[in-house]
């Protein structure tokens, strides 16, 4: 497809795109640019985010993103139990989960994670739906489901596995004509790029 084509049907896209869309967008900006800052409100705003998310995936995507909208409910459902540990302090300064490298077993646990969501989503997607992209699909929410664990235990190497599942989101979101999404997912490749640079500094810092 020419250029000229791709920017129109990116700008048709954009001036079609639903309030659901815009919130979600600009509530999951805003929750990993707090997460590159180490601030507990990445969760209250990644909440509104991915339950809008959800409502978009699933009930306004032709077919239905399912693997993607199923993943917004886990992603609520990790926020709050991520919001829970990030708020944990055992004094006044330090808390239960600081920024930390995964350990062997938590980097196992992750990989667990990540194959088992990609195999078991790709079957239930080829077997009981009508998704037609269901191996990029069941690659990005397997791949958002070790960053979302590894997260809420701050892990460094969340930051990679968002950078590997935003890479793959962003052709996938243009695909299906989520055009301000795509925009997001840039967004949010950028963050993730300057949220594994700023994590790491700190922790050296810490260190130190």
């Amino acid at each position: 497809m020419p250029a000229q084509q791709l920017y129109q049907l990116f700008i048709d896209n954009i001036q079609q795109t639903r309030w659901q869309e815009w919130v979600s967008t600009i509530a999951q900006v805003a929750s990993v640019w707090y997460a590159k800052k180490n601030n507990v409100l990445v969760y209250p705003t990644g909440i509104v985010g991915v339950l809008l998310a959800f409502w978009v995936y699933f009930f306004m995507a032709s077919p239905p993103l399912y693997a993607d909208g199923i993943l917004n409910i886990y992603y609520f459902l990790m926020s709050v139990y991520g919001w829970y540990n990030w708020a944990q302090k055992k004094g006044d300064e330090q808390y239960n989960y600081p920024i930390s490298w995964c350990s062997p077993k938590e980097l196992q646990i992750g990989m667990a994670l990540f194959i088992g969501f990609w195999i078991g989503i790709y079957i239930l997607l080829i077997s009981i739906t009508d998704s037609n992209t269901p191996l990029l699909d069941s690659l990005v929410s397997a791949t958002a489901v070790t960053a979302m664990w590894w997260m809420a235990k701050r892990k460094i190497e969340n930051w990679l596995a968002w950078i590997v599942s935003n890479i793959i989101a962003i052709p996938l979101n243009f695909y299906k004509g989520f055009m301000l999404f795509v925009v997001m997912y840039v967004l949010f490749l950028v963050l993730a790029t300057m949220g594994f640079a700023a994590w790491k500094k700190k922790i050296k810092t810490t260190k130190a």
